[in-house]
């Protein structure tokens, strides 16, 4: 009953317009955040089971996680870029347009998914040597890869539902799909790849069988009208200005994301002229670091359709104080959790593959990765906030300082000036500098959300 409540246009306008940000916030991240956790979690579980194989094996998980956030790519920029527009449209109550936004996203997904798989099946060798694959790693990375290029369109696709399902105020509907999918990853893995003994391939065949059951589930929320929005393949056209505003808003998302799958290209390629040993120590300190930012980034979405309802609805004091409220309790959590991976980070590595090397090198990459860790709460906000009321320029701007403009020269500087150390500390250095590059950028932008 609360959640057919919820789906009334009237009543959701309402809740995100008057209800406290400070319960606000938390009710509708925290669905997020699961999901959000979730999603990691499928890449946790992979690097976990494969790490009982050997090295090689775990570097491959490494190598074909550039491939997934390719997948990520197209799924978030349409996801993001519809969502946000859905939620301005549910803002100003055009549902009608908000499900036809959805659609267009919605094919658009499943199409260039497809297109990635058939040019990733055909030239799977060489795509894995572009990723950074090593002759000893390139095996186990193209019987991982083969498979997961086919759950590419319904992967993508899963992305754009799950947004647009937090976009509308129904998080929890989205949580539901994604954490089905992940619980049957995590039983699947050790059934496939060690009871089957299909090693590494099992692990890509359950990842993406889960991932397909978390498709259907999402679908099913459209479909029987648990969500405002409607999937209508008859109204599905190539709407030139539809795609226009799709794009604007989901050029930060395009950005940020494609220039994260760049840096983790060149971060392997880098790391691999010191062995698999320092491919897979770095693949395993990104996923966990990955993982911990998830709960920032869930948090950051259940703020995102907040700021974009009350930005159009006039009620700007209320995106300010919604901005500073998810900074500071982003900022205490990711705190916390540095401060645990900074005094644990080798039994952490150790949990995933038990190398001497492997953990002496990840332990290091992990506690200086800490020490920046609590700035991304200010970075990944102000990165939504400019994303959801209508700035994305200056959200492009911050998507690629991160992991584009400073960490991709850096790690190659570093690479060259310091050798593997350099390539361990490159990340904390991008981060100070998109922090303060962060704060010169919402400066103005805070200072008017009050004056307006």
């Amino acid at each position: 009953m609360q959640l057919k409540v919820l789906n009334e246009p009237l009543e959701r306008h309402r809740r995100m317009t008057t209800e406290p940000v400070t319960k606000l916030i938390p009710a509708l991240a925290i669905p997020t955040i699961i999901s959000m956790l979730v999603t990691a979690l499928y890449n946790m579980v992979d690097t976990y089971f494969v790490g009982r194989i050997n090295t090689s094996a775990t570097g491959a998980v490494g190598i074909v996680f550039s491939l997934m956030t390719i997948i990520q790519v197209i799924g978030m920029s349409l996801g993001v870029g519809s969502g946000s527009y859905v939620a301005r449209l549910l803002g100003a109550k055009e549902s009608e347009r908000a499900s036809l936004v959805m659609t267009t996203a919605f094919f658009t997904a499943l199409v260039l998914g497809l297109v990635l798989t058939i040019v990733g099946e055909i030239f799977l060798t060489p795509l894995m040597r572009v990723l950074g694959s090593t002759d000893t790693i390139l095996p186990y990375a193209k019987s991982y890869a083969r498979y997961i290029l086919l759950g590419a369109p319904y992967m993508a696709a899963s992305f754009v539902m799950n947004v647009n399902l937090r976009s509308e105020g129904s998080a929890l509907l989205g949580m539901l799909g994604i954490a089905s999918g992940a619980i049957l990853n995590i039983a699947l893995d050790p059934l496939f790849m060690f009871v089957f003994g299909m090693g590494i391939a099992g692990a890509a065949i359950a990842t993406i069988f889960s991932q397909f059951v978390g498709f259907l589930i999402l679908l099913s929320h459209y479909i029987q009208k648990r969500s405002a929005l409607r999937i209508k393949p008859h109204s599905f056209k190539l709407d030139s200005s539809l795609y226009l505003e799709i794009f604007r808003s989901g050029l930060p998302t395009l950005f940020r994301q494609g220039a994260m799958s760049l840096a983790t290209i060149v971060l392997n390629s880098t790391a691999s002229f010191y062995g698999d040993v320092a491919i897979a120590g770095m693949s395993v300190v990104t996923r966990i670091i990955l993982f911990i930012n998830s709960i920032m980034l869930g948090f950051g979405q259940g703020f995102q359709p907040v700021a974009a309802f009350n930005y159009t609805a006039g009620r700007k004091d209320r995106v300010h104080e919604a901005f500073w409220f998810s900074v500071r309790t982003g900022a205490i959590f990711l705190s916390i959790f540095a401060v645990i991976a900074g005094l644990f980070a080798p039994a952490i590595i150790r949990l995933f593959r038990n190398d001497p090397e492997v953990v002496r090198i990840g332990a290091f990459a992990l506690r200086m990765q800490s020490i920046s860790l609590p700035l991304s709460a200010y970075i990944i906000i102000s990165n939504m906030m400019f994303q959801y009321i209508g700035k994305p320029e200056r959200a492009m701007v911050l998507a690629l300082s991160r992991q584009g403009l400073v960490f991709i020269p850096s790690i190659l500087l570093f690479s060259r000036l310091f050798g593997l150390t350099g390539i361990q500390i490159s990340q904390a250095f991008a981060d100070l500098i998109t922090f303060v590059l962060a704060l010169a950028l919402t400066r103005s932008t805070l200072r008017s959300l009050l004056e307006e």
